[in-house]
């Protein structure tokens, strides 16, 4: 199982960080080990100051593909789940100050949270789910799929030109605006619509 991660996925985003905005979609990976185990709580690693958290729409891919095209994207995944691209931002600046990879800002253990997932039929539109992340029960982010530079059937469909998409991969679709540091005692929610997806606690 991997994870691919969209980055600059959200204008607001992107204008943020201040960031350039991308002609073709920024892909990244996570390995496996950078899921954060269920029931467990997030540990901020002691090479960064500044862990910021990104809440993402998550696609699970459910058959194998490859050069897939999108229309025909639907037909690779069955469930629609959220979770967290946990960021050391202020390692990944000075990597992207340097010109090099942001895996040590990005990577890490525990630095990915899959929460759980709902199956796609519950949705009378992909391109217009709603979901937001609460920090101590205040709304820190909110976004709208409809608001994606590039919808999910787009995104399979560039992926899967490079990597060869298997049963159980996860898409991070890329975060709206409202990134922020994490501390100590924050408890972080995660919802699609009205449904909470995941709790974490930081520690």
């Amino acid at each position: 199982m991997k994870l691919i991660c969209i980055g600059r996925n959200y204008t607001d985003h992107i204008k943020e960080l201040e960031n350039e905005r991308p002609t073709d979609p920024v892909i990244f990976m996570k390995p496996d080990t950078a899921v954060l185990l269920k029931k467990q709580p997030f540990f901020i690693p002691e090479f960064s100051q500044d862990v910021h958290h990104e809440v993402e729409i998550l696609v699970k891919i459910n058959k194998v593909g490859k050069y897939i095209d999108e229309k025909f994207a639907h037909k690779y995944y069955d469930e629609i789940g959220l979770g967290i691209d946990f960021t050391a931002r202020d390692l990944q600046t000075k990597l992207k100050e340097k010109g090099l990879p942001w895996e040590k800002a990005k990577a890490f253990d525990g630095a990915a949270v899959v929460g759980d997932f709902i199956p796609k039929s519950e949705f009378e539109n992909i391109n217009n789910i709603q979901f937001h992340l609460e920090n101590n029960k205040k709304i820190v982010q909110k976004g709208n799929t409809s608001l994606m530079l590039w919808k999910i059937d787009a995104l399979i469909e560039y992926v899967s030109k490079y990597f060869t998409l298997k049963i159980g991969d996860i898409i991070f679709t890329g975060t709206p605006s409202g990134v922020a540091k994490v501390n100590p005692n924050d408890q972080l929610e995660g919802y699609i619509e009205n449904k909470q997806l995941f709790s974490i606690k930081v520690k």
